[in-house]
């Protein structure tokens, strides 16, 4: 009937594009999103009215085991900048350091440096429609700058593939530059030291620390990456490099985020071996190294990661017991075994 076409006339430019901008995909499907999207609405209030009371009358957020708890079940959207800031430490280093970002973008900067930003702008979120130049604002411009202050801050970084994506969402959450940049910081400077710059060695020790978890907790699956040939370098690099960015769904990677923030590089293991021990079986069907590679893409598409709520209580049980100083350790053998090959 004609009311009805009028009425999906009116829906379907909304849903084309999500909340942060980025269109969906032709093969999105809609019936599966709406259906998960109304149960995790009700979740999302429930979150929204606990946080607003551990917030009332602008409350400080400091670690501790409830704001651990609160942030594992989600942050709302309309607090996430402002916890992130706060259980990272960079509300902490932004409020010590007053002009300091603005002074950074007023100095003169490396030619190769911004020439190596301005390469990858067009690069970032093609499918986001805030990026784009006819956009207005365009968020290419505040990531430009983001991106420019923070290799003037750490030239033994500078500027790395991968550090645009990060800086983009980043930019997306705080809708501001100076948040983005102190938060951008507490990631590369202190989360994940030693993933961006010339070596790297932070990321491929931990792709290698990975593959030792995968070997004590998930032997199978181990063994046919390894009798493939398959380096986990070739399956898991963009998972850490960009920090599950434009591999998990939006909604998911920020849930993610939320907990990185808070808890550190160790809920990365957590994410990736909860993906491998999830499909463990379609992994296992795997006949060469190409087909591994593809059941790693498939992997990260599908109800199960897109129901982020449920992902994220499945991401602290089922890879089980996973100490802090385990990690230390294999980082430990793994950075000395890449440094020897080196």
């Amino acid at each position: 009937m004609e009311p009805s076409r009028c009425q999906q006339d009116v829906r379907d430019p909304v849903p084309r594009v999500d909340a942060y901008g980025f269109e969906r995909p032709e093969d999105f499907d809609y019936a599966a999103y709406e259906q998960f999207s109304a149960s995790y609405l009700v979740v999302l209030a429930r979150r929204a009215a606990k946080w607003s009371r551990l917030l009332r009358g602008g409350r400080a957020v400091r670690r501790s085991g409830t704001v651990k708890r609160y942030v594992r079940k989600g942050v709302p959207l309309q607090h996430r900048a402002h916890v992130w800031m706060a259980v990272s430490g960079a509300q902490a280093q932004m409020d010590q350091n007053p002009g300091y970002y603005q002074s950074l973008l007023q100095g003169a900067g490396s030619p190769e440096l911004e020439e190596a930003i301005r390469t990858d702008l067009n690069r970032t979120f093609p499918d986001n429609v805030r990026f784009r130049k006819t956009a207005e604002p365009c968020l290419q411009q505040s990531l430009y700058h983001v991106l420019r202050a923070y290799g003037a801050h750490n030239p033994g970084v500078g500027y790395c593939q991968g550090m645009n994506f990060i800086a983009g969402y980043l930019i997306l959450i705080t809708k501001n530059e100076e948040e983005s940049f102190w938060l951008l910081d507490a990631l590369v400077g202190r989360i994940l030291p030693d993933y961006y710059g010339p070596q790297m060695l932070g990321l491929q020790t931990d792709q290698q620390v990975l593959a030792e978890l995968v070997r004590r907790k998930l032997p199978a699956v181990a063994a046919l990456l390894d009798g493939h040939g398959v380096l986990w370098t070739l399956v898991a690099s963009r998972w850490f490099i960009c920090l599950f960015v434009d591999v998990l769904p939006v909604e998911t990677v920020l849930r993610v985020w939320d907990c990185l923030f808070n808890e550190g590089s160790k809920v990365l293991f957590r994410v990736a071996l909860t993906l491998i021990k999830q499909h463990q079986t379609l992994i296992l069907q795997a006949a060469s190294a190409p087909d591994v590679c593809d059941k790693f893409q498939q992997m990260t598409r599908g109800p199960f990661v897109t129901e982020c709520h449920t992902f994220m209580q499945k991401v602290f049980s089922e890879p089980g017991s996973l100490p802090m100083a385990t990690i230390t350790k294999l980082r430990e053998t793994c950075r000395a075994t890449l440094l020897a090959q080196g």
